[in-house]
């Protein structure tokens, strides 16, 4: 079209010198000349949007392929995952998450990537995060590489979650018409950076009931912001109708989150709703809690510097 337009102008000023008689050399030549910077210019710039869209395609499948979606069903617990990557570049993006069975339960992981028993297996990961930092950066960019976690365990047959917070925004309990975020009792530093303090990993239990949903999150969801520069208010966006069903939730707050930002990301966003489902169809009663309405804190210490062999620790942890 851009080609088109300039033959056009180029044919309409010809037809001028015709029907005038004459001719004015500069003004053609100057013409002429805009017209082919214009039409290349247009050319190159289409040609290079064209391969940023393959990039994002084939960084999406890649994307897709390391982190798949999580399974509807693991479990009492029903669980929906969708991964939102920002558009400012074709990359493959630095949040991440996964969710594994256990003999009694299901452990889940969200994190958030920045260039055993749960306080056991927070030390493992931030010695592997830092020793596979020393491998990957310069020195001096050692520092700056860590990555922000939530570790999750949630027991088959007891109606709470445990959890252990490096760093990392607060899941948001959904129950009935309330939104509570689970503070971490002492958040330790995310994960790669535990060699500069003597870290103690502090284990923390909340009441997860049937028909309860947990929403874990990455920062990019919450630091989103619109063209008047407001951060997404993801715990008011959340009502009793929307969070009936964790893919419906997600469904939800996809959309929201795009149309809030105007539908570009600056930085990737994940999103895990988790929903109790009871085992046998039924609620568990209330003598079947062992922590309050909101829960309660205990706090395992362990120093991050030590090595820990997990082979060795599985039977203690378990019990």
């Amino acid at each position: 079209m851009t080609s088109l337009v300039a033959m056009m102008a180029v044919s309409a000023l010809l037809a001028i010198f015709l029907v005038r008689q004459s001719v004015n050399p500069p003004q053609a030549a100057a013409l002429i000349a805009t017209s082919v910077a214009v039409a290349i210019a247009r050319y190159l710039t289409e040609r290079g949007q064209r391969k940023l869209v393959q990039l994002r395609a084939v960084a999406e499948a890649a994307q897709r392929a390391i982190l798949p979606p999580l399974p509807h069903r693991l479990g009492p617990l029903r669980l929906a995952s969708t991964y939102l990557a920002a558009e400012d570049e074709a990359r493959i993006g630095g949040d991440l998450y996964a969710a594994v069975r256990t003999p009694t339960g299901t452990r889940l992981i969200i994190g958030d990537v920045r260039r055993k028993g749960l306080p056991e297996l927070a030390a493992y990961l931030d010695s592997s995060v830092r020793s596979n930092a020393s491998e990957a950066v310069s020195p001096e960019q050692t520092e700056e590489a860590f990555v922000t976690a939530t570790l999750l365990e949630i027991p088959d047959a007891e109606p709470l979650v445990r959890s252990v917070t490096c760093g990392h925004p607060p899941p948001l309990l959904l129950r009935a018409h309330d939104v509570v975020p689970l503070e971490a009792g002492q958040p330790a530093p995310p994960l790669g950076l535990g060699a500069l303090t003597q870290t103690t990993y502090h284990l923390d239990t909340f009441a997860l009931r049937a028909e309860d949903t947990l929403l874990l999150y990455t920062d990019g969801a919450i630091e989103a912001r619109n063209t008047d520069g407001e951060f997404y208010p993801l715990a008011t966006r959340l009502t009793p109708q929307n969070h009936r069903h964790p893919t419906a939730l997600l469904n939800h707050l996809r959309g929201d989150l795009l149309n809030h930002v105007g539908g570009r990301l600056d930085d990737d966003a994940a999103l895990i709703a988790i929903k109790r489902q009871p085992a046998d169809g039924t609620a568990p009663s209330a003598d079947q809690s062992t922590c309050d309405e909101w829960g309660v804190s205990m706090s395992f210490d362990m120093w991050s510097r030590s090595t820990v062999d997990l082979g060795e620790r599985s039977s203690a942890v378990q019990q």
